[in-house]
């Protein structure tokens, strides 16, 4: 992952280039490249049973992002390879050394079932090259290497022993393969670059049994010509016919993925947005800068508001072991969703969203209001459209007594003190669907001597 900016942005610069040399598709069109036709019929079977396939992955809503590889025993951030360019005969030695326990996957699949997390997306394989699963095609893999297993076997037992989904990440740009770079203009060196990474997707939706997402990154240096991306997609569904996939392989896949940031796309299309709880997504063991329980809670709120998912990070150690700080962390934000879980994973999309200390979720007619800085004695919503017909606190379902005009709707007699920590979650029944228009408050509302 990238350490700022979304790995768009950071490779904007490079792929130009690339795309100046007018490489890849003449050199993907010279190998015979993919017919419009083809791709479209697809894309056009994948789209007929996404909302099947996408079912669970909807009413999931909270996932745990695991970034976790030879990167982790220098821990200065999974991009320190490129970043400190560091020379590959430099790097590759940390391969012997990237010794984690066994036991370290069933700990990350636990912390993910008690902070409330339905699904995982690990690190297969990331732009360093190294693969963490048991391949023919490279001995620059985990059971070759310092670990002597596969990781992500152990990884996928763990997460089935949650009943946690299972998805893998998988990243196409390849620091480490000969060919990761001189594929852009050597149609030799992307023929064989290309069949390497089809071979080792193969691998991975062969051997694990039923795999459930498929998260696809950073298509520097090809196109999607170049990739033969339709190919591959064809393969992955044909050996996986339930899974779903991301937009990174330059497909447009079955939702997208903003990076560091909450962008709710349109029209019906699935996203969900990737975090880190800190400022790092491969272990950086200086990095402090780490997300509160409560605003990892309030991104979640957003997400489920505007029909999202939340991808949250975690970096193990080189051990394999979770920072205690994003065990502390994840532990406050589970302890808040085994009372409030029902407002995220049932959520619908919700056009009620302003307050200077609330955020809003909706199940239907019921509005959840989410209170993150608690005033004490009473609460507001300006413009409320939607008649209350009662009020209630999501913790202990304590009776909220409320007033309502065409102006205002204010819920009195709370306690001083926050019923719940690091946010109070009123519901409120209404007999519509519950809309919010600030708007009409201030045209109409009554002025000075009015």
């Amino acid at each position: 992952m990238s350490l700022q900016f979304s790995r768009r942005e950071v490779l904007k610069g490079a792929g130009a280039s690339v795309a100046l040399l007018g490489a890849p598709g003449v050199l993907a069109q010279a190998a015979g490249g993919q017919a419009d036709s083809a791709a479209s019929a697809s894309m056009s079977m994948q789209d007929q049973t996404r909302a099947q396939r996408m079912q669970w992955w909807h009413a999931a809503r909270f996932g745990m992002f695991i970034h976790f590889g030879v990167y982790s025993t220098i821990g200065r951030h999974e991009w320190v390879m490129e970043d400190e360019a560091i020379h590959i005969g430099q790097y590759t030695p940390h391969a012997a050394t990237f010794r984690p326990t066994v036991k370290s996957p069933r700990a990350w699949a636990k912390l993910a079932k008690a902070a409330g997390m339905k699904y995982m997306v690990m690190t297969t394989k990331h732009h360093e090259g190294f693969c963490n699963f048991d391949t023919k095609l490279t001995n620059y893999c985990a059971p070759r290497q310092g670990p002597g297993r596969d990781v992500v076997r152990e990884y996928v037992e763990a997460a089935r022993a949650e009943g946690v989904h299972v998805g893998f990440y998988y990243s196409l740009m390849d620091w480490h393969h000969p060919d990761g770079a001189r594929c852009a203009t050597d149609e030799a060196a992307r023929r064989r670059f290309v069949d390497y990474t089809h071979g080792l997707i193969e691998e991975l939706m062969t051997n694990y049994g039923k795999i459930d997402v498929l998260w696809y990154d950073v298509s520097w240096p090809l196109d999607v010509n170049g990739w033969e991306s339709v190919k591959m997609n064809d393969m992955v569904f044909r050996l996986q016919p339930d899974i779903i996939v991301n937009n990174r392989n330059k497909l447009p896949g079955d939702f997208s993925t903003p990076e560091q940031r909450i962008v709710a796309e349109t029209n019906g299309r699935a996203w969900e947005a990737c975090m880190t709880l800190n400022d790092s997504w491969g272990y950086q063991r200086a990095d402090d800068n780490w997300k509160s329980a409560r605003t990892v809670i309030r991104n979640l709120i957003q997400c489920g508001r505007d029909g999202g998912n939340y991808l949250l990070n975690i970096g193990p150690k080189p051990d394999g072991s979770v920072p205690e700080e994003s065990i502390r962390i994840l532990t406050e934000v589970g302890e808040w969703m085994n009372t409030n879980g029902q407002t995220i994973y049932q959520s619908d999309l919700c056009q009620v969203r302003r307050s200077n200390y609330a955020s809003f979720t909706r199940t239907g007619n019921t509005l959840y209001m989410h209170v993150h800085f608690w005033p004490g004695e009473y609460v507001a919503i300006s413009g409320l459209r939607t008649k209350v017909k009662s009020a209630h606190l999501v913790k202990g379902g304590t009776e909220v007594k409320f007033t309502q005009d065409d102006f205002q709707t204010k819920l009195i007699g709370l306690p001083e003190k926050a019923p719940d920590s690091p946010i109070t979650t009123i519901a409120l029944e209404c007999e519509s669907e519950p809309t919010q228009d600030t708007d009409y408050v201030r045209k109409n509302k009554p002025r000075d001597g009015v």
